[in-house]
């Protein structure tokens, strides 16, 4: 005789604010999302012995800073945090305000004043493929709405293609885009950075 084998049901998904406490789940999953972005600036910002995971739990850890845990969403599972949306406003740049560094400079271009600007999302390698990514973007772009927002902007590298597809098949379209200045901390040398927005 057969029996059917009892499994115990999956973790739900739980998506909250993020506290101050998590700021080194933030760090570690934003320097997954930024492509050596985070790694270039954050490494500029060490002290001696400091280490990058450091350095980016500092930066989270503040409050009243568009980079702060209070800009922050979390998806966690089984009570582990696998997932995080960095989204604050975008507003304009002051006048004649410029950014001198070289490699930084194409980034400060596609700016799209008034949107939630996604500066990170990220999923654990190994929670990746469960739709974990697109139900905290549907909350990013929940929350565009409520806080009045235009939209939602981001800027995606044009060399990776999977993140492109994804943001692509909910709806954002491309604005601008400018040549990439390559560094060996960025994972992508080639290619353009591609400002996306789909409108509120």
């Amino acid at each position: 005789m057969n029996l059917a084998l009892r499994t115990a049901p999956a973790p739900a998904l739980a998506i909250r604010r993020a506290r101050a406490g998590d700021a080194p789940a933030i760090a570690r999953l934003f320097l997954v999302s930024s492509d050596g972005l985070a790694a270039y600036i954050w490494q500029r910002l060490a002290l001696p012995g400091q280490s990058l995971a450091e350095v980016g739990a500092a930066r989270y850890a503040r409050t009243g800073t568009a980079f702060s845990f209070e800009n922050c969403l979390l998806a966690a599972v089984g009570g582990a945090t696998v997932c995080m949306a960095h989204a604050f406003p975008m507003t304009p740049r002051a006048p004649g305000e410029v950014e001198d560094d070289p490699v930084l400079a194409p980034y400060a271009e596609l700016e799209e004043p008034g949107s939630l600007y996604l500066s990170g999302l990220a999923v654990d390698e190994r929670f990746r493929g469960r739709g974990i990514g697109s139900a905290l973007m549907d909350r990013v772009e929940a929350l565009a709405l409520e806080t009045g927002c235009s939209g939602v902007s981001l800027i995606c590298f044009e060399a990776n293609r999977r993140a492109m597809r994804f943001y692509r098949e909910r709806g954002y379209r491309e604005i601008a885009r400018r040549p990439l200045v390559p560094h060996p901390a960025v994972r992508y040398g080639e290619g353009d950075a591609v400002l996306l927005v789909r409108a509120g």
